[in-house]
């Protein structure tokens, strides 16, 4: 079936078991594998929790509700709603946290549940994301969900890069450990769990520079592409090609390049400027918009360019190839592409 996404399983499960050795050895005791990019698909993420990640985290209840017997603890790493409180307790054992109204709610929903969640309350560290600045104040509403029966604070946590490009540091993390030492002198309390952000932190693997108190990590594109995510370079001795999208050319003709006529905003109210490059053999693939965004594909063969698309279709130009109707075009692509291909029911997934 095309258009298909060929997952090579094994090599993601051999940079899962080296991300885990390279954590330990630079004191990262918790790697929290975050696996949104693959929807939920056991036959995929059986196998992986059993690398050595200590944790597996989706940002979508649903996902996780999928994983109910996956043995390991189950993080919902986006803030919860309000109105999913119940699935939230019910689907996953820690949630990550920033609003004292929500953590309230999730004590009633375990309470009813005859349950303890646990929650790692969010810190912003100047990414201005989630959390609470890390220089104002907040210990009125920990102190709070101390004193509620059905919520354990485990611990902190931080995000970066993912919004504002805030690029960790020793600096940038030591606000977060100011903020733990805070809390555990001022409330007596010992929190389990520092986690100092995402694949972005990897850059600061053997530099000394992860502060030692930074015990836990949340890592998704560094162990499924083996890339690092605040300058996006490859992690050496990791396997970095693990995807191929092929889909198949449904049309193949001798067109011109240039619009013929007046021309206005395409089906996506953009304005495309587009190149005379005079006639050019042009190809369409079934697959479109509605899959991924166009920009996240790069065709394997050197000799192909993406022209463009629209919903459903994906124009490129094969010039100089002898690319037919019926023919598999093949592509690499990157972690926000996968992460479109893999929640689009249009796409087939094969793991190999």
């Amino acid at each position: 079936m095309y258009p298909r996404i060929i997952i090579e399983t094994h090599h993601i499960i051999d940079n899962a078991k080296k991300m885990v050795n390279l954590a330990k050895s630079n004191h990262i005791d918790y790697v929290m594998a975050i696996v949104k990019v693959f929807a939920g698909h056991l036959d995929f993420l059986k196998p992986f929790s059993q690398t050595g990640i200590t944790h597996i985290g989706d940002s979508r209840i649903q996902n996780l509700e999928k994983l109910k017997d996956i043995e390991l603890p189950k993080v919902l790493v986006r803030i919860p709603m309000l109105s999913e409180a119940n699935k939230v307790v019910r689907y996953s054992d820690i949630s990550l946290n920033s609003e004292l109204k929500t953590i309230k709610k999730l004590n009633q929903e375990a309470h009813k549940q005859n349950k303890k969640h646990q929650i790692i309350l969010m810190f912003d560290l100047g990414d201005l994301r989630e959390g609470y600045y890390h220089s104002q104040a907040y210990l009125d509403d920990v102190r709070e969900i101390l004193q509620l029966n059905h919520i354990e604070l485990l611990g902190i946590g931080t995000n970066l890069t993912c919004y504002g490009g805030l690029v960790p540091n020793s600096d940038v993390l030591n606000r977060l450990v100011k903020v733990k030492n805070v809390i555990e002198s001022e409330l007596s309390v010992k929190l389990k769990i520092i986690s100092g952000g995402n694949s972005s932190t990897v850059t600061l693997f053997n530099t000394n520079q992860i502060p030692k108190e930074v015990n836990s990590l949340r890592l998704g594109e560094s162990i499924f592409f083996g890339k690092e995510t605040s300058y996006s370079k490859e992690i050496k001795d990791f396997n970095h090609q693990n995807y191929r999208l092929e889909t198949e050319i449904i049309e193949c003709k001798i067109k011109p390049s240039l619009p013929e006529g007046t021309t206005s905003i395409n089906s996506f109210g953009e304005k495309v400027e587009i190149e005379d490059k005079g006639l050019m053999k042009r190809a369409i693939c079934a697959i479109g918009k509605q899959d991924v965004i166009l920009e996240n594909l790069e065709p394997i063969d050197p000799n192909i360019s993406v022209i463009g698309g629209s919903s459903d279709h994906l124009i490129l130009d094969v010039t100089n190839t002898n690319y037919k109707v019926g023919d598999i075009v093949s592509f690499n692509v990157n972690y926000p592409g996968l992460l479109h291909l893999m929640n689009s029911d249009y796409i087939d997934k094969v793991f190999k």
